[in-house]
């Protein structure tokens, strides 16, 4: 497993994390002791950075991670987030709400301090006032978190983030489906010193290539409920992609990137972007952890590979993409 800098005051994490939201239970059942082979097969695997929230099953992903994180040695970063629970969405944001919302990821992760909480997806006009930020300046200096960042749903977020000092990082969604932050956002990023960590790299699995028109999601599952943005932000599902239409370019794709598989692909494409500092596919179970861990020591898509994905993106895929971008 290779490692990157996440931001440039930041600490070095496996280029391969591992997203945490399916522990919540957003991507259909899924029992703890699979949670607990995950997590241990992703140690395994040299990475060593976690992705959760203090959302993903009301606490329940936070708890599983807290549990492993008792009985194993390894040296594991974890980022959580604040901002998207009821206490706090849309417009009850607090100094005091956010240090009881840290306070209780800290019970629940069973540490003394967070190594990175991210604002997740607070409104636009949240971040533009900035107030937010000084309060995560304030927790920083009370040490309850050591680094703070940011995970945005638009380009103009990201750069509205960009302007906080002390900023170590943005999460973002980016895929071969969503390109356009290759010029829009990372150039920036990377003048400010600012780690890019990457979800949904295979947007929502759409990418993996391996559904058709037949494909059924559980009803607890987000690419059920959430398919046109019902509940959240739609390009948090398909990356805003409707899902027939999606799974059409999935099949376009496969045939450009020839016989590789096409998650191994699009999890390296992303990898080649020197911007980024890690990427945080999630996983349903072990053997998935270690498709994804591979990535790292594949060899680069090569200049010809890049210039055909960024062609179809352009005159094929942005087109379909709703949400805010």
């Amino acid at each position: 497993m290779h490692r990157r800098q996440l931001g440039n005051d930041g600490f070095s994490v496996s280029e391969v994390g591992l997203g945490c939201w399916q522990f919540g239970g957003d991507f259909g059942p899924l029992d703890e002791a699979t949670g607990q082979a995950i997590l241990e097969t992703a140690v395994e695997c040299g990475v060593d950075f976690l992705d959760t929230a203090n959302v993903y099953g009301s606490g329940r992903s936070e708890s599983w991670i807290g549990r492993f994180l008792q009985r194993s040695a390894a040296p594991l970063r974890v980022a959580t987030k604040y901002g998207r629970g009821p206490d706090a969405y849309p417009d009850r944001y607090s100094l005091a709400g956010m240090r009881q919302a840290v306070q209780e990821s800290l019970a629940r992760l069973q540490r003394d301090r967070l190594d990175l909480l991210q604002l997740h997806c607070v409104p636009t006009a949240v971040l533009r006032h900035g107030e937010i930020f000084e309060w995560l300046r304030q927790l920083q200096q009370e040490g309850l978190i050591e680094h703070f960042g940011a995970s945005v749903e638009s380009v103009e977020e990201g750069l509205i983030c960009l302007q906080q000092p002390g900023l170590l990082s943005l999460q973002v969604i980016f895929n071969l489906f969503r390109q356009k932050l290759v010029t829009e956002l990372f150039p920036q990023a990377a003048a400010a010193g600012v780690g890019i960590i990457v979800r949904l790299p295979l947007a929502s699995g759409l990418l993996a290539g391996k559904w058709t028109a037949a494909t059924r999601f559980p009803a607890e599952d987000h690419r059920n409920y959430n398919r046109d943005g019902q509940h959240f932000n739609v390009g948090e599902t398909f990356a805003g992609i409707p899902l027939e239409t999606g799974i059409g370019l999935a099949d376009q794709t496969q045939a450009i990137v020839g016989g590789q598989p096409l998650a191994a692909a699009a999890l390296r494409w992303i990898l080649d972007h020197p911007a980024v500092s890690t990427i945080i596919p999630g996983a349903s179970r072990p053997a998935q952890v270690r498709a994804n861990a591979a990535i790292s020591d594949l060899p680069p898509l090569g200049a010809d590979m890049h210039e055909q994905l960024a062609a179809f993106y352009q005159s094929e895929v942005a087109q379909h993409i709703r949400g805010p971008y």
